[in-house]
């Protein structure tokens, strides 16, 4: 018995029973090692190779081998394994061509797709969908459309995935929930916003009746250029929303120093918590709606 230790652990200390009949460990050395406790079955497929809990990186294989050969990482799983960080999903999902119907696998949500397009499939390491593919399923496949949002902000924002190649896929991947949702988020994504904030605002300028806004307006100042969420440059008025990260460490005189320079060159900044985004809507939004008034009125 040769076990390939590097594959193993690689695998996070599991194998699937082919690996093991590839590596010469017979059923009765399997059983007996399973009899001896030193070893534990998690499936019809998968045996760890101690009797401990499943790290995330073994439950990703046991997914994979125990829903079928075609299965591979999907959605939010195939991000996670990606390297995306910031969200916990309790079940692991996969994804299965249509018609290779499997018997339910505890912890495992399993979606049938109608098609693989061409190239989505990374096979190094577990198999997954490529982050474009995965973000987009990930979107079609959450439990609210704010989720939803999050689900493609999150994995351009930690450059898992690039706003184009997003785009694109968006254009070659079968959307059957939320599908006008899910383009109207990409669109936002791939002309700059990749906070969950901004979309947001960008939303709610088209509810309260004010035109899209620029995204990402760059201002030259003093020390360099200055970036700035959202605002129309025509009228030199702008629209920071800022986030948990604005309010720690020296955040708040970073933000004073540039707003203020910005007034000093005659242009408007109003700035926006997101928690009072969430908490205070109508004055906020209010807020912004007079102050587009005055300025198309000064112009």
């Amino acid at each position: 018995m040769e076990i390939d230790e590097e594959t193993v652990a690689a695998q996070g200390d599991v194998a699937s029973r082919a690996q093991l009949r590839g590596w010469g460990v017979t059923r009765w050395q399997l059983r007996n090692q399973v009899g001896a406790r030193r070893w534990r079955l998690h499936g019809l497929h998968t045996v760890a190779l101690h009797t401990g809990e499943l790290s995330a990186t073994a439950r990703w294989w046991r997914a994979c081998w125990e829903s079928g050969s075609r299965a591979a990482l999907d959605g939010v799983s195939a991000l996670l394994c990606a390297g995306l960080t910031g969200f916990c999903a309790p079940a692991v999902t996969v994804s299965l061509p249509s018609g290779r119907s499997r018997p339910a696998v505890p912890g495992v949500r399993v979606h049938y797709v109608e098609r693989r397009i061409p190239g989505e499939l990374i096979t190094a390491g577990a198999p997954r969908t490529r982050p474009e593919v995965a973000a987009l399923r990930a979107a079609c496949w959450a439990d609210s459309d704010r989720q939803a949002a999050l689900l493609l902000v999150m994995p351009a924002q930690q450059r898992l995935v690039s706003p184009a190649r997003l785009a694109e896929a968006c254009d070659q991947v079968a959307l059957h929930w939320r599908p006008r949702l899910v383009r109207a988020v990409v669109a936002d994504v791939a002309s700059g916003a990749q906070a969950l904030g901004e979309l947001d605002f960008g939303l709610l300028c088209q509810r309260y009746g004010l035109p899209r806004p620029d995204r990402q307006v760059v201002r030259q100042g003093p020390n360099g250029r200055l970036y700035l969420d959202a605002g129309w440059e025509a009228l030199r008025l702008f629209v920071e929303v800022d986030g948990i990260h604005h309010h720690l460490g020296l955040g708040p005189v970073d933000d004073a120093l540039r707003q203020n320079e910005l007034h000093l060159g005659g242009d408007t900044v109003l700035r926006i918590p997101l928690l009072g985004l969430r908490t205070h809507e109508a004055e906020l939004m209010g807020q912004v709606v007079r102050a587009y008034r005055l300025r198309v009125a000064a112009a």
